[in-house]
């Protein structure tokens, strides 16, 4: 019997009964971790990570029903064993290790191999079947050393400061930027929208240990901020705010940023690849690890990375899916946050 069936609601596993990661309310969804594009409102209940609980709570609301787990521990759902093993990909990410009657598959959400300084490392699983993402599934998209990226921020941020411009670096506000405020502290202090600083309260109060930062407000005067360091979500990036700054200074933290073209698309001063995405060589890498017999290839270039498995031995199949749009969730909190946010007109 399979173990996971591809519905019009999201990933099913068929002897469990639960759905990993739908799009559509079911009565539990597991959750691999909390971008919007993996998580919606409206399930009856929700398994997760112990450290994804507060993110669903600062989203979707503090009345949901979730039951948590920490990694590499199980649990028996209608005979289906369920544990959770570490993505890297943000603070809780997990994947979804699913074991029947001998027969293992794990659904891996959106993970990374390089590990970050901040979310746990990400472990392969042995199992029969794997269910990967291909974000960034070409060889063109080969990231740096993290610290390497981390230096070419500093000598960016440095050089505005000797210019008198504002450092405004545009990050998502869940695992991005928590990533941008770790690499960086001590360097300059650090200023934050409020869709950030909410999800920091949020994790500082799970007990992770996150640096200092200062939300942004209107009674801040913008040549502290130019002294400083500003991270906001995409969905600023191209606001009046911003531009009001003191001679604003614009950088993208993104994978697409290792093509030139994202930045020109982006109209940004200044590109860095940091992704939370594994590169090309990362998703080979965990995927020859799994030993998988069977992959499927959910979301990003998967035409193409399919093809290229299936070239090299290890059997492939494509699979539609509405996951990869990591953007709405910024847009999403931003709207959550309306009443709390950065006015355009009033900084």
């Amino acid at each position: 019997m399979a173990l996971i069936s591809f519905t019009n609601k999201g990933i099913y596993c068929i002897p469990g009964g639960f759905y990993i990661d739908p799009w559509r309310p079911v009565d539990l969804a597991v959750t691999t971790h909390g971008h919007a594009d993996h998580v919606k409102w409206g399930n009856k209940a929700y398994l997760c990570h112990e450290l994804t609980k507060p993110i669903l709570n600062q989203r979707l609301g503090p009345d949901l029903t979730i039951e948590t787990l920490p990694y590499n521990k199980e649990i028996t759902i209608n005979g289906v064993k369920v544990s959770l093993f570490p993505a890297g990909h943000v603070i809780g990410s997990a994947q979804v290790r699913l074991e029947y009657k001998g027969e293992i598959c794990v659904v891996s959400g959106d993970y990374k191999t390089e590990y970050d300084g901040i979310s746990t490392q990400f472990e392969p699983v042995k199992c029969h079947t794997f269910v990967s993402e291909s974000t960034f599934g070409l060889p063109i998209y080969k990231w740096q050393p993290q610290e390497t990226i981390f230096s070419e921020i500093r000598n960016w941020v440095s050089e505005n400061h000797d210019r008198n411009k504002t450092s405004v670096l545009v990050a998502y506000s869940l695992g991005k930027a928590q990533r941008l405020i770790k690499g960086l502290a001590g360097y300059s202090d650090i200023y934050v929208h409020n869709a950030i600083a909410n999800l920091n309260e949020r994790f500082i109060g799970a007990g992770v240990d996150l640096p200092e930062t200062q939300r942004i407000t209107p009674e801040i005067k913008k040549d502290e901020l130019q002294k400083g360091i500003v991270i906001v979500p995409p969905a600023l990036a191209d606001g009046r705010w911003i531009k009001s700054l003191i001679g604003p200074a614009t950088g993208i933290c993104s994978g697409w940023m290792q093509v030139r073209a994202g930045r020109r698309w982006r109209s940004a001063d200044a590109g860095f690849a940091l992704s939370d995405h594994a590169d090309w060589p990362g998703l080979l890498a965990a995927i020859k690890e799994t030993g998988a017999e069977k992959v499927f290839v959910t979301h990003g270039y998967t035409a193409t990375f399919s093809k290229y498995l299936n070239e090299i031995g290890i059997e492939a199949e494509e699979v539609k899916t509405q996951y990869g749009n990591e953007e709405e969730e910024e847009k999403v909190e931003i709207s959550a946050d309306a009443g709390q946010k950065i006015q355009e007109d009033a900084v």
